[in-house]
């Protein structure tokens, strides 16, 4: 029996019918989950953090190749469904909640190391990767199912960049493993899927590129102000959302060889924190 042939014969036992609100779309392709285990390279020592189960497909992979998994869902019948079919793992647990209200150590995870993986809702992947990211606590790897156009914008490169794609590059190097057709899921979404892989930076390598002079609220405050209107110039978005002359932002673009045209998608990360580090030195301090 292939995955679609299990994944149908489960939904009809159990009758669950999908919601296309919860974002409810199950797997049935089995080269695309084999991507996804195969991306996460766990092993026996290894504990993962699955997010949404659905009815236990990516469960059952990652209970197979990890020592511990906790799987947080918050559906109660999907929670009834997956403990019932896998209840003869005893290294898999399922916690009942929202995993958005959750403190990561309330996980307890051993020595705070864990990998993320997780076929996510649409709807929350953004959220998902902010709370990890931005978390002292965050995963040693993130292998994530999401949107095609929100993977595109993770990895995205100078000319392209938006804030999702600054945040997460701040904070880790992310690349597309694979792209994944809408009908790799039943039922099919209205759109295709990306695989991405996401390895966090250690909190000294975070430390490092902001060196002393800045700091993780500043940077990000500075970035969504220019990003704040993407047809604009990036020095008149600065300059109207940090109330500074539009010359002295000029001016530090012209320090740094920045062209005084660009635009917020046209600059890397690191000319990023460049530019912020030299207009936080410009801004009254407290």
């Amino acid at each position: 029996m292939n995955l679609e042939e299990r994944t149908h014969k489960l939904l009809d036992k159990y009758k669950i019918l999908p919601q296309r609100q919860k974002g409810q779309n199950f797997l049935i392709d089995e080269e695309v989950l084999e991507k996804i285990i195969l991306a996460a390279d766990l092993k026996k020592d290894d504990q993962a953090l699955e997010i949404g189960p659905g009815i236990g497909t990516l469960t059952r992979e990652l209970v197979l190749c990890a020592g511990r998994v906790v799987s947080v869902e918050l559906d109660k019948k999907l929670i009834w469904v997956v403990k019932k079919e896998l209840r003869e793992f005893k290294n898999l647990e399922i916690v009942e909640g929202d995993v958005l209200r959750f403190q990561i150590s309330d996980l307890r995870f051993k020595n705070n190391k864990y990998k993320l993986v997780a076929n996510l809702p649409y709807n929350i992947t953004s959220i998902v990767l902010r709370k990890f990211l931005e978390n002292d606590n965050r995963p040693e790897l993130m292998v994530l199912m999401v949107q095609k156009e929100v993977g595109e914008r993770v990895v995205a490169e100078p000319g392209e960049m938006s804030l999702l794609s600054l945040s997460v590059q701040f904070y880790a190097t992310a690349e597309i493993i694979s792209l994944v057709s809408k009908n790799s899921f039943w039922p099919a979404p209205e759109v295709d899927s990306a695989i991405i892989r996401i390895k966090p930076f250690s909190a000294e390598e975070i430390k490092k590129r902001l060196a002393e002079d800045l700091d993780e609220k500043m940077f990000f405050r500075i970035a969504r102000i220019g990003f704040s209107a993407r047809r604009k110039q990036l020095q008149n978005n600065l300059a109207n959302g940090l109330k500074i002359d539009n010359e002295e932002i000029k001016v530090i673009l012209e320090k740094l060889k920045i062209n005084p045209l660009v635009r917020a998608q046209d600059l890397s990360v690191d000319l990023w924190l460049e530019l912020a580090r030299e207009i936080y030195r410009l801004l009254p301090k407290e």
